[in-house]
């Protein structure tokens, strides 16, 4: 009997095994996606290159922001507002690289167009004065982070100088270059406007620069000869004898 049960045993084992082997394949298909599914899944966003370059564009702004802001913290919290050398070269380091790889990531101002005459209105249009162009996105973050390259300049010179005087203005004038740049970024980064109830509309880029107009100066009027008199010669010197 036990001879007999073993060998239905092995039989049904061998048919398990044989089952499992032909659905195997079967199943294996079931869950493998398609290609049109991996495909789908590998597609790139709509528009994520623009956005990438916004959100880049914003960490810049946080990469500059960051080692200047550790600077004005030490500053402010140091008695007279004075830094060891060695902790002022480390941050002055750390601004540098970080306003470097910002740089590195402006894009380029794009080409100028000439200038297309309009059509004769009634209205004459005051042309813009020579050598007056618009301020290009582009233009206004690197003008930007050159105005936090400059005021940490000052800065560093103040700090390490020894004494308190100036500490004070240099600090404002770097908060100043850091709004600077934070205003430039969101105006010339193709940012979404902001949408925050409360918040002034911001304006936008390209802007026209303010061109001061020409001054005129006063023309004298000729003078009206009456008919038939006729203007006086001028008078010589006398020879000195």
């Amino acid at each position: 009997m036990r001879p007999l049960a073993s060998s239905r045993l092995t039989a049904l084992a061998i048919s398990a095994v044989i089952t499992l082997g032909m659905a195997g394949p079967a199943v294996a298909d079931e869950s493998r996606p398609s290609r049109a599914a991996t495909d789908s899944a590998h597609a790139p966003l709509p528009d994520a290159t623009a956005l990438l370059a916004q959100t880049e564009a914003l960490g810049n702004m946080g990469a500059v922001t960051a080692p200047v802001t550790e600077l004005l913290t030490a500053v402010l919290k140091a008695d007279d507002g004075q830094v060891p050398a060695a902790d002022a070269e480390a941050l002055k380091a750390k601004i540098k690289a970080a306003v470097d790889a910002a740089k590195g990531t402006v894009p380029a101002p794009l080409p100028e167009t000439p200038a297309v005459e309009a059509p004769a209105v009634a209205a004459p249009v005051a042309p813009l004065a020579t050598g007056a162009k618009a301020a290009a996105p582009a233009d206004i973050v690197t003008d930007a982070l050159a105005t936090v390259e400059k005021a940490v300049a000052g800065l560093l010179a103040a700090v390490t100088s020894g004494e308190a005087t100036g500490v004070v203005t240099q600090v404002t004038a770097t908060l100043t270059s850091l709004v600077n740049l934070a205003v430039a970024t969101v105006l010339g980064s193709g940012l979404p406007a902001a949408d925050l109830p409360g918040l002034p509309t911001l304006p936008t880029l390209p802007v026209e620069l303010p061109v001061e107009p020409p001054v005129e100066l006063p023309v004298d009027p000729p003078v009206q000869l009456p008919v038939g008199a006729k203007a006086a010669a001028p008078q010589l010197p006398l020879p000195v004898r």
